[in-house]
Formats: C-alpha cells, structure tokens, sequence
C-alpha cells in the first residue's frame, strides 16, 4: 500500500484523513444524503464501504437490529470474494483467521452395509491457478468487522444508524436534487418515532423480506423443492476422520454437509430433514435442535457424534427465487426514465446455501453498484450508466439460479447404492455426483461470471490479443516484478475498491527500444493528446491518474527496464509536494512460475491494452495502437471534466 503522498502522518495508515467537508455522525439520521443503504448485511456493508472512500458523496446506512451483528448465518468466502476483499484491504485478515477449504471428500452408503457410510472420493476444492486466494470459511459477522473497520478509517469516517425500520418510500422525479423520500421507524429506549430522510439515490439490502423491494413494486418468483433442510453450528466429540474436511455425505438415512469452520474446533452441519408438501412451510414441522442432532447422528453412522455446544442453528427450506428487474424503472421505460431505487442481495434472488454463493454473491451486487453511483454523483459518468446494473446483475443471479436448482436437487436426492437400485426415479449416482462438483467448481468459486457486452464492456473483436483476459469476465491476476525495487506482487491487487479505472499496457518485444509505437507512444498519446480519455475525463487539479491508473507490464527482465528512459506518466507527479509515484512498471516474475505474457496469452508481438473496470472486471482488450477505439468507447459513458 502507499501512504504519505500528502505529508508525512504518523499512527495506522490504514486510517485516511479525516474529510474536513464531512459532518461528523450524529445519533439522528441526516436529513439529506446522495445515498441511503437501508441493511447493513454484506451486500449493504459492501455498498457503504466502497461509497465511504469518497469525501464529496454522503451515505448513509440504516439497519433495522439494535447493532452490528454477532452471529452469522453465512461463512463461505469463494476465491473471486477474496479477491474482493483484497481491494478493500482485508484479505490477510480473513485469511489469517479463516478455515481454508483444500479438499472435498465424498461419502455414499457402504454396498455391503447400507446403513452404514463410506468414502469414496476426494478432490481438489478449487483447480491450480484458478485465483491467487484459496476458498475458506469464517463467521459473516467477522466479515461485518472488516467493513466497519474500512467504512470507520475512511475519510468520511462513515457509521451505521442502528434501530430503524424502512416504512416506505416515494419518488417525485420533480422534486429536484433529493426526489426519493423515506420513512424510517426509529425504536429508542422504548420510545418509538418516525424520522424522514430525502435522498439522491435508495439502495434496498434488507434480505428476502425486503420491504423496499414491495415498495417500489417488485417480488421475488420462483419455486421451492419442498425439502426442509437444518444447519447449526456445532462444537462436538467425533470420530468421523473428515470432520476438517468440507464432506458431502449422503446416507439411506439422508444427506449431510460438514464445513469446517474457523477456529480448528467449530464444525457447521448441514443436515436434511424432511420433504414438505405443496403448500407446506418449514415452519410447520416444529423441528428443534435435538431433531437436528439426531438426524445427524443417524447420517454419519457408524461414526459418533458428541454435540457439547450449539453457538447457532436455524431450519429453513430450499427455494430458488429472484426478481426480474433489480430497480424501480419498469421494463418499458427505461429509454424515458432513470433509475432512483435499487434492491442488491437477497432483496432480488434466494438460492439454497449448498453451493456457498449467497453472501458473496451479494456483495458482488453491490461491488457492481457502488462505482456506478460513486461515478454519476461525481459528474464523471451519464447517470444512464446506472441502467447496467440491473441489466448485468440480473442475468448472471438468474444463471446461479439455475445451477443451484440442478445442485440442490442432486444434493437432496437418495444415493443410488448399486447399478441394480432404482430408487425414487433412479436417484443420484454418486460418483455423478462428484462430477458435477468437479464440473462447475469454477461458478462455485465465483470466477464463472460473464457479462455481455454493453454500454461499459466491449465486443471481443481483439480478444486474441490477450485470450487469458477474457471481456466481460474478472481480470485475473498473475505474479509480476515490480521494476522499481524488483519486488514480487500480484499484478491485479493494484485494483483497489476506489473507483477509478485500471489500463493494463502489455508491452510488445521492441517496446522498449522503439518510442514511435507500442506502450511509449500510448503513454504519450494519453498525456498528451485532445483525444485522451485520461485529458478529457480527469478534472483539473487531480493527480493525473485520479480516474485512469495506467499500469505497464514490460517482456524484458526488471533489470533491462530503464527507470530514468520511461515516459513521465509512468513516473507520474502526484500530490501537494509533487512527489513521484515509482509502482507504475512491471516485468515478468519466472521465479514464482511461467511469465506473464504466457500464463495469460499475451500477444507477443504486438502486445495488449487490457480495460478493466473499477469492479475490477474486463471492459475491452484492445490493441496498444487503437487510440480511436479507447476514446470512443469511454465517450459513450464518461462526462468530459
């Protein structure tokens, strides 16, 4: 991280400098803000925390429980979220902490003794090189602290408001500069009062219930598979020998799922329990926690299960269920109108917890949000870019639908004990089972989403350019040299949640001899030209890579890169003092595996403009010469300064 750039401070420099334009939090709400989250879940604690970085916006976040929240439900963290977390600068956090996931193992009645259980396969969780982070497991509202630390140290110093309810909301396009209006209940000491809050923009995160979601007049549909599933978090006596393993079991006494958690003792069980009728509820079947222990007990067998502790459990139902449109702009009139109240997380799609996606695919909503306001509030982008959000976000959760439903069902299925079993319509084989783990491990870690083009992601015309770097898909990162101290680093942790856009420039092989093209005849281009987005889009009296971080990646080793012959927008001058920024330039790093240029197909020759958002997911790949293409692309969305 880089610190200093405006004086010397001592103390934490994770803690920004406090934004002397900011009002200091108050016990009451704020009459007006630009954004009002109403939940602080993780889809909400995303929104806020990413909106916290900005002085000039003001937040607001109201949550309905009385504090920050103890217990959590949810404790998978997919590779693609730690990748997230590492932009708001607490992935060594979570993963100092955290249970990592390694391995899968498979269990299936044993064909000799039917009630007993078996093992019969192990994988990898997640494949080599798929991310830099591995899957692990940690209580959600440790999750919570982290982005309550981000939001506190920011220079907003932004808090939540705790004890209020959302009553509802109107909107009056003509209202002027706050046209949504929010009623809030507040509870005080037993007292209760309304407080009213006028704002730019609403963002619902109050989960499945959402009463946002009802007031702007979208609801969830789908269906539901009729099966009562258990889960409680359990300190226990076993002997089952995966207990530290995540272990998918399924007996003829039902299915299990075991998750590790932090901590080296907590195990979370998954257990099934009974199918529903049509119109039954999970609420119906009154199933207490010793119903939940012993179905667990009869899964494992012949193993024992020694419950001591129960810190958390619950009963739910699977269901699959999501909204058609993640905003309040009817279908029909979103060539007319813009958007002013967005629903994120469990406000517009439920899935079972099976496949781990709930969390983090929420606060990949939220990610996708939050840079889209923070650049529409700041003048920076036409507030038609907010249009993307539901137009992206909806069609990749309907996909995790779909996924899900097929997951959950063979999860719940009886396990075919022999090629002779027929069972309930055949039932699920498990070694097919396995497969289909194995097959779709890739969604599971969160790296499988893909976005079509649109307003802020390209066509693939020059994808060959750059055939690891896929449009539209996350920009996975790869190990490189820095070229100023020949320091080992991740190429993609330079995309921090800030808002600004990153410009990855893969130099061709005579880059660095030849100043007539390739990377230093873009650099040139960019700081120089009329036509530069980087002179158009950036305002005066910003550090020049306050909206386009350019970052350079050279063939040659680090120590055939020149500091002293590399353009000034590479070196760049920043801050009150003018000081230099050296973290700009890379080179390939052979020591920690194959270069750069070949683990993610870089185009040798000529090499590759890579654009990625400030979510950090591939906008364009363009080639280094296609100046026409880069400025019109963010001219069909950007402001000029």
């Amino acid at each position: 991280m880089q610190f200093h750039l405006e004086g010397f401070r001592p103390g934490d420099p994770h803690v920004a400098q406090a934004s002397p334009t900011t009002p200091p939090h108050t016990d009451a709400v704020p009459a007006e803000v630009d954004v009002l989250v109403v939940g602080s879940g993780p889809a909400g604690l995303t929104l806020a925390a990413q909106l916290a970085g900005f002085p000039d916006i003001r937040t607001c976040l109201v949550e309905q429980k009385d504090g920050p929240l103890q217990l959590g439900q949810a404790d998978g963290i997919a590779c693609r979220t730690m990748e997230m977390f590492e932009a708001f600068g607490f992935s060594e956090r979570v993963l100092k902490e955290a249970c990592w996931i390694n391995e899968v193992t498979f269990w299936k009645p044993d064909e000799r003794q039917p009630d007993r259980i078996v093992r019969h396969g192990r994988v990898q969780d997640t494949e080599d090189g798929l991310s830099e982070f591995p899957h692990v497991v940690l209580n959600q509202a440790r999750v919570h602290d982290f982005y309550l630390d981000v939001m506190r140290n920011a220079p907003t110093r932004l808090q939540p408001h705790y004890a209020r309810r959302f009553i509802d909301l109107a909107v009056d396009a003509g209202a002027g500069d706050f046209p949504v209006t929010v009623r809030l209940e507040r509870s005080d000491g037993g007292r209760v009062r309304e407080e009213i809050v006028k704002a730019r923009y609403v963002v619902g995160c109050d989960g499945a219930r959402s009463a946002v979601r009802k007031a702007i007049g979208r609801q969830l549909v789908g269906d539901s598979a009729n099966q009562a599933w258990g889960v409680m978090d359990v300190l226990a006596v076993t002997d089952f020998p995966d207990i530290r393993y995540k272990a998918a079991i399924q007996s003829a006494q039902g299915n299990l799922l075991v998750i590790p958690r932090e901590g080296g003792y907590l195990v979370r069980l998954y257990v099934e329990m009974d199918k529903l009728g049509d119109e039954e509820r999970v609420s119906h079947r009154g199933i207490t926690l010793d119903k939940l222990i012993d179905t667990a007990r009869r899964v494992l067998h012949p193993y024992a299960l020694d419950v001591k502790e129960v810190p958390w459990w619950s009963v739910y139902e699977i269901g699959q269920r999501i909204c058609d449109k993640y905003d309040d702009v009817p279908a029909e009139e979103v060539e007319s109108r813009l958007p002013r109240v967005f629903i994120a997380g469990d406000a517009c799609h439920t899935h079972s917890p099976k496949a781990g996606q709930g969390m983090n695919f929420s606060m990949q909503d939220t990610f996708n949000l939050g840079w889209k306001l923070a650049a529409v509030l700041r003048g920076r982008s036409a507030p038609a870019l907010l249009h993307t959000y539901s137009l992206e976000r909806q069609v990749v959760a309907q996909q995790l639908i779909d996924f899900d439903r097929e997951w959950a069902k063979m999860f719940s299925d009886r396990a075919k004990q022999g090629a002779g079993d027929a069972g309930e319509a055949g039932g699920v084989d498990p070694k097919e089972f396995q497969r289909y783990f194995e097959q779709h491990a890739r969604f599971t870690a969160g790296v499988g989403t893909h976005y079509a083009p649109s307003l802020v992601t390209g066509l693939s015309t020059h994808q060959h350019l750059a055939s690891g770097f896929v449009i539209g898909m996350r920009f996975h990162s790869a190990p490189v040299l820095r070229v100023s101290d020949a320091r080992p680093v991740h190429l993609g942790h330079a995309g921090k949640a800030d808002g600004r856009w990153r410009l990855y420039a893969f130099g061709g092989a005579n880059d660095l001899s030849n100043r007539e093209q390739g990377v230093i005849a873009l650099c040139r281009f960019l700081q120089e030209q009329p036509a530069s987005p980087v002179r158009r889009f950036t305002p005066d009296g910003h550090d020049i890579d306050a909206v386009f971080d350019l970052r350079v990646v050279f063939q040659q080793p680090h120590h055939a890169v020149a500091i002293e012959s590399l353009p000034p927008l590479l070196l760049p001058r920043k801050g009150g003092y003018g000081l230099r920024d050296y973290e700009k330039v890379f080179a390939p790093d052979l020591r920690q595996g194959p270069d750069v240029f070949d683990l993610r197909g870089i185009d040798r020759r000529q090499g590759a403009l890579v654009v990625v958002r400030p979510d950090q997911y591939i906008a364009h790949v363009l080639p280094l010469e296609a100046r026409q293409e880069l400025s019109d692309f963010f001219s069909r969305f950007m402001r000029p300064a």
